[in-house]
C-alpha cells in the first residue's frame, strides 16, 4: 500500500529521515520537492506532457506526486533525466574559474564577532545592552563596530561561494544528482541516498574531548603551563590567548618552546591518523555537539579540511580546487563499493536516539 504525499512530508519536517533512505516512494518525494518551484515544475511538466489541476505550488507538488505513483520507476527516471539537465545548465552557468580567481582574492579569515552565526546578537550585546554611553557607541562605530561587521562579511561572502565550488565538485560526478532547488536536509544524491554536505575544520571541541580521553590538558592550558615554565609574560584576559602564545612560543624559538607547538601538533596530526581508520569517532561528535538551533538528523557528508603544515591555514582548502578535485572524485569513486553498514551511526541528542548515514572525508594538505 502506498503511504500518502502528508505521511512523507511528515516524516521529513519532523526530521525522521532514516525511511527515505530506502523506500523508492520516499525518495520520489524528496527528489519531487526540489523542483517544486515556480517556473521549473512548469517545465518539467511540459517536458512530460502531464497536465494537473492544481495551480498553486504545494497543491501542484501533492497531486503530482499521486501521479507520479503510478509508476514509481519510470518517474524516478523523468526526474533524474530532467534534474540532470537542470543540473547541467546551471553549471554552465558557472565560472568556476573566475570563482576560484576572487577566492583567492581574501587573505585573512577572521570572524568579527564572538558568534559567528549572529552578528546582530553580538553587536547589541556589547555595543548595545553592555553599554550606557552613546559617546562610547559612536566612537566604537567609527572603528570597532565597522571593521567587525566588515570582517563578518568576508568570512560569509568566501564560505558562500567557496561551499558553491565544493558542492560543484560533487554535483559533476555521475554517481551524484543535485537537487535543483534548495531543500530542508539534502544537497544532492549519491547513488540514491540524500546526502546534506558540511564542509568544516578539526571542530576545537572533539580535539579537546581527545586529550581528556589520553590524560592532557587541554591545550590553552598547556600552552600557558609552558609558557610560565619559560618565563613568557601574558595577559589572561586577552581574547587571543592561544594565537598570542603560540607566536611568543615560536619566537622564543628555544628547543624547549618548540617541543611544546610540536607536541599539539602531533597529537592533531595522530587525531587525524585516528578518524581516517575510524570515521564514526568524529561524526558522531559532529552530530551530538550540534547547537540546539541548528540541529539536524539527516544524513551528511562532513568534508573535514586539514592543513597538518599549519592548521590554522586550514580555511584556505575551501578554494585549493586542485587539491579538492581528485581527492573529492577519488572518493566517489569508491563509495558504490562501501557497505551501507559502514556509513551507519546511530547517535543521541537531548535524550532521543537517532539513525543516520554519515561518512567523514578528509582531504588534507602536508
Amino acid at each position: 500500500m502506498h503511504k500518502d504525499f502528508n505521511y512523507w512530508k511528515q516524516q521529513h519536517d519532523s526530521n525522521a529521515l532514516k525511511e527515505f533512505n530506502t523506500d523508492q516512494e520516499g525518495l520520489l518525494w524528496l527528489k519531487l520537492k526540489s523542483i517544486v518551484r515556480r517556473g521549473i515544475i512548469d517545465e518539467f511538466l511540459e517536458n512530460n506532457h502531464i497536465k494537473l489541476t492544481s495551480t498553486r505550488l504545494n497543491e501542484q507538488f501533492q497531486e503530482l506526486f499521486c501521479y507520479l505513483l503510478s509508476d514509481v520507476v519510470q518517474s524516478h527516471t523523468c526526474l533524474n533525466e530532467y534534474i540532470l539537465s537542470k543540473n547541467a545548465a546551471i553549471l554552465g552557468d558557472l565560472n568556476i574559474d573566475n570563482l576560484v580567481v576572487e577566492l583567492y582574492k581574501v587573505d585573512t579569515f577572521k570572524w568579527g564577532a564572538d558568534n559567528q552565526n549572529d552578528l546582530g546578537k553580538y553587536l547589541v550585546k556589547r555595543y548595545i545592552k553592555d553599554n550606557r554611553s552613546y559617546d562610547y557607541l559612536i566612537q566604537h562605530i567609527e572603528n570597532e563596530v565597522l571593521k567587525t561587521v566588515q570582517d563578518y562579511l568576508i568570512c560569509s561572502w568566501y564560505n558562500h561561494w567557496s561551499s558553491i565550488l565544493i558542492e560543484h565538485i560533487f554535483k559533476t560526478h555521475n554517481i551524484v544528482l543535485p537537487t535543483v532547488g534548495q531543500i530542508k536536509s539534502v544537497d544532492f544524491f549519491i547513488n540514491e541516498i540524500p546526502f546534506d554536505l558540511k564542509v568544516t575544520y578539526l571542530p576545537v571541541n572533539f580535539i579537546e574531548e581527545q586529550r581528556r580521553a589520553f590524560g592532557l590538558r587541554p591545550e590553552l592550558t598547556f600552552l600557558k603551563q609552558k609558557a610560565r615554565e619559560l618565563h613568557i609574560n601574558f595577559d589572561t584576559n586577552d581574547s587571543h590567548l592561544y594565537y598570542s602564545l603560540s607566536e611568543r612560543l615560536k619566537d622564543r624559538n628555544t628547543e624547549e618552546a618548540s617541543a611544546a607547538l610540536n607536541a599539539i601538533k602531533e597529537f592533531r596530526i595522530q587525531l587525524v591518523n585516528t578518524v581516517k581508520s575510524n570515521h564514526k569517532l568524529l561524526a558522531k561528535n559532529l552530530y551530538e555537539r550540534q547547537s540546539d538551533f541548528r540541529f539536524g538528523a539527516e544524513n551528511r557528508i562532513f568534508l573535514i579540511l586539514v592543513d597538518t603544515g599549519n592548521f590554522d591555514d586550514s580555511w584556505k582548502l575551501k578554494r585549493n580546487i586542485d587539491l579538492l578535485k581528485p581527492k573529492i572524485h577519488d572518493y566517489l569513486d569508491s563509495f558504490s563499493r562501501k557497505a551501507l553498514s559502514d556509513l551507519e551511526l546511530s547517535f543521541s541528542k537531548a535524550g532521543k536516539s537517532y539513525e543516520v548515514l554519515t561518512d567523514v572525508v578528509i582531504i588534507e594538505k602536508e
